[in-house]
C-alpha cells in the first residue's frame, strides 16, 4: 500500500495521557506525519458515540488515515484492522466503530493487523492496543508499509455496525441517544427525513415536550425545544440551558413520542 496521506487523526475515549504515547510511537516510525486530534473525550466504552463522530468528522479531512480507538474488547479475540476506503484509510478494533464512516468513503480493502508484528515497534500488552497495535499500524501506513504488519482479509468478515437503527411504532420512536455535547443537547440517532416524513411537529420524553423548531431562537430562554442539527439528526436541547441536565437525557436508548 504506497498511497500518500495528509493526515494521522485520533479519535478515542483515553482522555488523559495515552494519546500522547501513542503520538510517541508514531513519529517515532514515521516522524514526518502530522498529528490530529479529533476527540479523546468519548464516552468511555461507547461505540456507537465514537462510530457516529467518526462519520461525521473524517470528511472535513483530505485523504488521512484515522485511528479510532473506543475499546471495550481490547485483549480479547476481536480483531485489529484496517480499512483502506476510496480516499481515506481507517484503523481500529473490529467492533463496528469504523464501520459507518468506511462504508459512507466507500469500501476498497480490508486488513487484518497482525498483532505479534506490530508489538516489535512498541511494546506488548492486552491493555493498551492504541499504543502497541493501532500506532504502529497507523505509523507503517504513513510510510505505505501497511503490508508489513497486516494481511488481507474479505470484506464480508468485518463486524458491521448500523447508527441510525431507530424504530417507529404507533406514537413511538424507538432511538438512541447517541451524545451529549457540552452545551447539554442531546444528539440522536433519529434522521431528519424520518422527522420530515412523519411530519412531527413536537416530541416527549416522559411529560416534557420539546416543540419542534428551526432555531434556538423560536422559543424562550430556559425553554425546551428539538431541532434538526448540524449532524443532520434530531438533537433536544434547551435554549441557553443544559437538556440533559434539566431531563436527565443520557447517552443510550430511548423512546421518544410524537405528534403532529
Amino acid at each position: 500500500m504506497v498511497k500518500k496521506f495528509n493526515a494521522i487523526t485520533f479519535l478515542t475515549d483515553f482522555g488523559d495521557f495515552y494519546p500522547g504515547v501513542m503520538k510517541g510511537v508514531i513519529l517515532g516510525i514515521a516522524p514526518d506525519a502530522k498529528i490530529i486530534d479529533i476527540t479523546h473525550g468519548v464516552e468511555p466504552q461507547n461505540v456507537y458515540q465514537g462510530a457516529f463522530l467518526l462519520l461525521h468528522s473524517y470528511r472535513f479531512f483530505p485523504p488521512s488515515i484515522h485511528v479510532a480507538v473506543i475499546d471495550p474488547g481490547v485483549g480479547s479475540s476481536r480483531r485489529a484492522i484496517a480499512i483502506e476506503c476510496k480516499n481515506h484509510l481507517f484503523i481500529g478494533p473490529d467492533n463496528g466503530i469504523l464501520y459507518p464512516a468506511c462504508v459512507d468513503d466507500g469500501i476498497r480493502r480490508v486488513w487484518k493487523i497482525i498483532e505479534d508484528k506490530t508489538f516489535t515497534f512498541a511494546s506488548s500488552s492486552t491493555t493498551f492496543h492504541g499504543r502497541d497495535v493501532f500506532a504502529p499500524a497507523a505509523a507503517l501506513a504513513f510510510e505505505g508499509k501497511l503490508e508489513d504488519v497486516a494481511e488481507e482479509i474479505e470484506t464480508e468478515e468485518m463486524k458491521k455496525l448500523e447508527l441510525y437503527d431507530c424504530r417507529v411504532s404507533g406514537d413511538e420512536i424507538h432511538c438512541r441517544i447517541l451524545f451529549v455535547d457540552r452545551f447539554g443537547n442531546a444528539v440522536t440517532n433519529v434522521p431528519a427525513d424520518l422527522v420530515k416524513k412523519l411530519d412531527a411537529k413536537g416530541f416527549y420524553i416522559g411529560s416534557a415536550e420539546f416543540p419542534l423548531v428551526k432555531t434556538y431562537s423560536c422559543v424562550e430562554e430556559g425553554e425546551p425545544l428539538a431541532l434538526i442539527g448540524s449532524f443532520d439528526t434530531l438533537e433536544l436541547s434547551v435554549r441557553n440551558g443544559d437538556a440533559s441536565r434539566t431531563y436527565d437525557l443520557k447517552s443510550g436508548k430511548v423512546v421518544l413520542k410524537w405528534r403532529k
